[in-house]
């Protein structure tokens, strides 16, 4: 029992020293930004392509679809109404503003999750994986003090567009777990013979050739090129199966101090960086082949966060700590 307490106390006082990392919140900041960018792309897409009331009027008001309603602003703005999905969609463009330039603070980013969410809460059907990811950003962004550089807020309050007061790393470093979750994920949903070793790894193939997505004709691309889709779908697969071992890279990384042959490797070759390039790439490909709305775009945007402050500390001045992925 003594020594379970041990290792509880331990495990408990680790815990609590990596919530006490504090850096400057430049990552943060920059991904504030892109989020914000991101949903005016988004919003801003669907008004291009005359999509709003299509996609976000009920039925019963002249939409294509019976939709949820039970979102409170939606109730309060009297239902999937045109003037409803019209309101919204105005107010999150100029609340998506406001989030780019840092004014606001916690509010607004409070007020953008709750507006984008009104609209993409409309029906199941009718949202992507994008758009959890970035309503996922927008409450970790709320849980943040993102506005602390890079702001209005920042200006306003030191004179100054930036500034080096350090703010809690850990909500940089759930954005990377959210990161890691949704292609360790993917890469399970994937088992099937045309992804996997077991099968010819066509995927991809079989991707271009769907009207739906490809922005232009690739079917013949795609079959002459058809070796080159077979070694793509397996780096693709391999690469998102293995992403939750980045979390281990983050951890030896974070206890250097122990040493040991695997810790002294993993401080040589920096392998965040091959896993960011790699992903880089599939998410270019994918924006410059493929239409998937806004996916590639807030998936590139928390690539910001793997890319760490120069500096860091625990809550108390005197004692400085390197959080998993500071330099």
């Amino acid at each position: 029992m003594r020594r379970l307490g041990r290792a509880l106390r331990r495990g408990w006082q680790g815990w609590v020293e990596l919530l006490s990392i504090r850096e400057p919140a430049t990552s943060l900041a920059r991904f504030r930004i892109a989020v914000g960018l991101v949903i005016l792309y988004s919003l801003l897409s669907m008004i291009a392509a005359d999509l709003v009331e299509v996609m976000w009027v009920d039925a019963a008001y002249g939409g294509l679809q019976t939709l949820d309603a039970r979102h409170w602003l939606v109730g309060l703005l009297g239902g999937r109404t045109a003037t409803t999905a019209w309101i919204l969609v105005a107010s999150g463009l100029a609340l998506a503003g406001l989030l780019v330039a840092g004014l606001g603070g916690r509010l607004t980013v409070l007020a953008t999750l709750q507006v984008y969410y009104g609209l993409v809460s409309a029906k199941g059907t009718l949202a992507g994986g994008y758009d959890t990811l970035i309503t996922n950003a927008l409450w970790i962004l709320f849980l943040s003090e993102c506005t602390a550089t890079l702001s209005v807020d920042c200006r306003r309050r030191t004179g100054r567009w930036r500034s080096d007061r350090p703010v809690a790393a850990w909500p940089r470093y759930l954005l990377i777990l959210q990161l890691v979750v949704v292609y360790g994920t993917t890469g399970l949903y994937k088992l099937s013979p045309v992804w996997t070793p077991g099968g010819d790894h066509s995927a991809l193939y079989w991707v271009f050739q769907e009207p739906t997505w490809r922005r232009f004709d690739t079917g013949e691309l795609a079959a002459s090129w058809f070796g080159v889709t077979q070694v793509a779908t397996a780096v693709t697969w391999w690469w998102e199966v293995t992403a939750p071992l980045l979390l281990v890279v983050y951890w030896l990384r974070h206890t250097r101090a122990r040493g040991g042959r695997l810790r002294r490797w993993v401080l040589r070759y920096d392998l965040r960086k091959p896993f960011a390039a790699i992903g880089v790439g599939l998410h270019l490909g994918i924006l410059a082949l493929l239409n998937v709305g806004p996916f590639s775009p807030i998936s590139l945007s928390y690539y910001l966060c793997l890319i760490p402050p120069r500096k860091a500390q625990t809550s108390e001045p005197a004692q400085t700590s390197e959080p998993a992925d500071t330099e």
